[in-house]
């Protein structure tokens, strides 16, 4: 009879465990950016305290082919660079209007390093500066996961500069081609540019690679059926803007039925607004119960559903 129960106790458990799913991770959107000046050490760092999975770095270009962390394809929005690079500017016409761009494939990192990235956020991060990857390798490994996204890769190819060729050198050079931390691979490459990801997928088939979709028609086409299969060729994940994903309830279904795994992003909420935070915390626990997400982004890791006690 004992024997009999353990063996129904044991039936039931691994049934358990084949209905439930792995648990879902968080990636630091830009670092914990609702706290800290996006892509600055200190956003990395105090994501790694509020138990971050995955830190992601937005990666660009210097004029001498350093690998830095910074979302825009410029300089502008999140430095002083217009201050003390005033006669670096290079004018463009969009729709109609001029609009002034500080590239950052347009300068040397030791110019990068003079820039203070901190004090657009808030005065008391003055003074902070735009890391290297090398930086940020340097402060998540061996704590949580490295999410990467290759910025503007095919402008930079019409350059005759290549970002696969240095993100390639960078995991390579740091032994993160095949590296895991708690069990899930150590990186996890990400993209819009599907010429870019099929690059990667010949370049470092062993490091899963997400393809970016914005709420678009163009991005519509890769959640048909046959879209999904054909991102399966040269991606592991689909990540979707969350509007897109709204609009498509089935989406996260489809995408496990490709082997895709589901990346939504963005679940930010402002720092100090309570009210936000606690629909934060809700939607992001939907999300991942309900929804069956793999993992989001946020710029609010420390508001990241942890399994229930």
């Amino acid at each position: 009879m004992r024997a009999l129960v353990s063996l129904v106790a044991l039936s039931l458990a691994w049934s358990l465990v084949q209905s439930t799913p792995p648990r879902a991770y968080s990636i630091a959107h830009r670092g914990a950016s609702a706290y800290a000046p996006e892509h600055t050490l200190e956003a990395y760092r105090l994501a790694l305290e509020q138990g971050a999975d995955y830190v992601e770095q937005d990666l660009g270009l210097t004029k001498d082919g350093v690998l830095v962390c910074l979302h825009d394809l410029s300089l502008e929005r999140t430095t002083d660079v217009e201050t003390r690079f005033p006669d670096r500017v290079t004018v463009e016409q969009v729709d109609g209007k001029a609009r002034r761009r500080w590239y950052v494939d347009d300068f040397t990192l030791a110019e990068v390093k003079t820039l203070d990235a901190g004090s657009w956020f808030d005065p008391t991060f003055a003074g902070a500066r735009i890391p290297t990857f090398d930086e940020a390798v340097g402060l998540v490994k061996g704590k949580a996961g490295l999410f990467p996204e290759l910025k503007g890769p095919g402008r930079l190819r019409a350059k005759g500069l290549s970002l696969e060729d240095a993100v390639v050198a960078a995991l390579t050079r740091h032994g993160l081609t095949d590296a895991t931390v708690a069990g899930r691979p150590a990186v996890w490459l990400q993209s819009f540019e599907e010429q870019s990801l099929r690059t990667l997928a010949t370049r470092l088939p062993a490091v899963p690679r997400t393809f970016l979709l914005g709420n678009d028609e163009a991005a519509r086409r890769w959640i048909s059926s046959a879209g999904l299969a054909e991102m399966r060729r040269f991606a592991t994940g689909v990540g979707p803007a969350l509007g897109l994903l709204q609009s498509q309830p089935s989406l996260v279904a489809d995408a496990h039925a490709a082997s895709l795994t589901v990346v939504p992003y963005t679940f930010r909420a402002r720092r100090g607004d309570r009210e936000a935070a606690a629909a934060l915390a809700a939607a992001m626990r939907k999300a991942v119960e309900v929804d069956r997400v793999d993992a989001l982004f946020t710029d609010n890791p420390d508001l990241f559903p942890r399994p229930r006690q």
